[in-house]
């Protein structure tokens, strides 16, 4: 601190550049700092610095012995902990946590330590060095920071071990899914409404969920115990019912429970099949390479759909390269809400069918593919759907949305078929097959590494800049945190420099997605894991990207 304190009276008054010259290590009375980069100007993004403290200055050495899932959750706490001690000071900042309970790179554990990282703004009168406030910021009031968030008297031990156990209970929720034969598990008085559409908060007032007795279940928590709520089975599920009933509601509340959440969400005993993706039409982004014959062929032309490509796609082909795509990066359940689906790609009535021959229509709807998918390749679905009626003839649980609660209609469902049969004619052929595994190039990569410009940034959930290229996410509904896309970017920038890994590119990035993946990383802290579904997605919408 001492050695701190020196450094930052030699260059009172410099240049702000000449803060430079702090970066390095200093050893504190209880923790040992680090100022890994300075910022070359106060307009630029903050300093990086860490810091280390040991645990047996934490009282925390017990964290040590709990679970993966149990510590991932501690970090997270300790990361919300000190983003609230430092919410006044406006030159210190964390990685601040959402309501989704990601592994984040803000605060890491290992055998030694826990450590902190985080940004300072270091301060400036203009583009001066004041190295008097510097010094009190440094050496007084981020001290206190480190030490309250990292030492168990001034932690609320009660809230943190609840925090944790909720984490650990939907680690287990989600893990008897598939014994279960399920894809998704709501528990009875789950809040699932958001405050508003720009926050993932709880809405106030909201109805509490309550599972139909003829769908409900019971799965056994570590911590709560026996938890009651709905089961989705696998297979095809559609989710019926009025405008404005929760229909999207319920579907958006699944999506997202891919990820484990905070206490008081009302959204932490709702699990999802971790591999589940959210598709919809997406009209102009790229595909790459995405064989959509079984969705798709015959095209004006005669323009391939064997191998398709292009930079400005339609809704339907964009929906159906994100399908296959989506399987083949493991995705072992589809959501899709027909409000964001191209309709030409979900359905072709039996009017359409008499008007248009089946010789002139390239699209195979996938209604008529559907049962396949669960049939000959596992893959369940879950459909919203409130204008079509022939998903009926397909779908193996039918939910009614009815003022927020679920009813089940299966059998209803059913007796309309039998009722009221349809005429449509059946299109396609009567076998589907897994995509093929695509090559990426990694010297696509490679070029936007090496030409002096390569660059990640972030700044939202929706855009990523890898190199000199901009990528629109707006679509990717299943991000969590912009974090996430950071480490989409380092992950890239892996596979750029390892030979063999291009070859099965969503098996490396699983590969890569281990424990402690965070140690092929650069120490910073606004990184958080994102599943393999997000970073091959991200990728197949970077326009410079090729596949083979």
């Amino acid at each position: 601190m001492q050695l701190l304190e020196a450094k930052l009276h030699k260059i009172d008054r410099h240049n702000y550049r000449s803060y430079s010259s702090l970066r390095g290590e200093y050893q504190f009375v209880d923790f040992d700092f680090y100022i890994d980069s300075t910022q070359a100007d106060p307009f630029a993004p903050a300093s990086r610095v860490r810091a280390r403290r040991k645990w047996s200055l934490t009282d925390l050495e017990w964290l040590k012995e709990q679970s993966v899932d149990y510590q991932r959750a501690a970090r997270d706490f300790i990361a919300r902990q000190f983003a609230d001690l430092a919410q006044q000071i406006n030159e210190i900042q964390i990685d601040r946590p959402g309501q989704a309970v990601l592994d984040r790179t803000a605060v890491v554990f290992d055998d030694d330590a826990i450590e902190l990282r985080f940004r300072i703004n270091l301060p400036a009168d203009g583009r001066t060095i004041i190295a008097k406030k510097t010094a009190n910021l440094l050496t007084f009031t981020m001290p206190k920071i480190i030490r309250r968030a990292t030492i168990a008297r001034e932690l609320p031990l009660d809230e943190m071990k609840r925090h944790c156990e909720t984490i650990e209970d939907q680690v287990a929720l989600r893990r008897q899914l598939k014994d279960k034969g399920l894809m998704a598990f709501v528990a009875d008085e789950s809040i699932l409404p958001r405050l508003a559409g720009n926050s993932d908060l709880p809405m106030a007032d909201a109805v509490p969920f309550v599972s139909p007795e003829s769908l409900a279940v019971e799965l056994e928590a570590p911590h709560k115990g026996t938890v009651r709520g709905m089961g989705v089975p696998v297979g095809i599920t559609m989710i019926v019912g009025g405008g404005f009933h929760g229909k999207s509601t319920l579907l958006n509340a699944i999506e997202n429970s891919v990820y484990d959440h905070i206490p008081g969400d009302g959204r932490e005993y709702i699990v999802s099949d971790d591999t589940a993706s959210k598709i919809r039409a997406e009209d102009g982004r790229c595909v790459h390479n995405v064989d959509l014959t079984p969705y798709i062929s015959n095209l004006p032309m005669g323009k391939d759909t064997s191998a398709f490509s292009t930079q400005n796609a339609s809704g339907s082909t964009s929906q159906a390269s994100w399908l296959q795509e989506s399987i083949e990066s493991g995705s072992k359940a589809l959501l899709i809400d027909e409000d964001t689906s191209a309709s030409n790609f979900m359905i072709r009535d039996e009017r359409m069918q008499a008007l248009i021959a089946k010789n002139d229509e390239p699209i195979t709807p996938l209604v008529d593919r559907i049962s396949l998918l669960r049939d000959q390749l596992d893959i369940s679905v879950l459909l919203v759907m409130g204008g079509s009626g022939d998903y009926l003839d397909v779908a193996d649980t039918v939910i009614q949305m009815h003022n927020y609660e679920a009813v089940d209609v299966t059998a209803k469902a059913r007796e309309v078929v039998a009722t009221h049969p349809t005429r449509r004619q059946l299109e396609g052929s009567e076998e589907i097959k897994r995509p093929r595994t695509r090559k990426v190039n990694r010297s696509a990569l490679q070029t936007m590494l090496e030409d002096g410009k390569f660059r990640i940034q972030v700044k939202s959930k929706s855009s990523l800049r890898f190199g000199r290229e901009f990528i629109d996410l707006q679509a990717l509904e299943q991000v969590a945190d912009a974090s996430q896309l950071n480490a989409v970017g380092w992950l890239w920038f892996q596979l750029a420099q390892s030979k063999g890994w291009e070859k099965n590119p969503s098996k490396a990035f699983a590969q890569m997605l281990h424990d402690e993946w965070f140690r092929m990383m650069p120490n910073y802290g606004d990184l958080a894991k994102p599943r393999v579904i997000e970073v091959m997605a991200v990728l197949n919408r970077m326009r410079a990207a090729e596949f083979k």
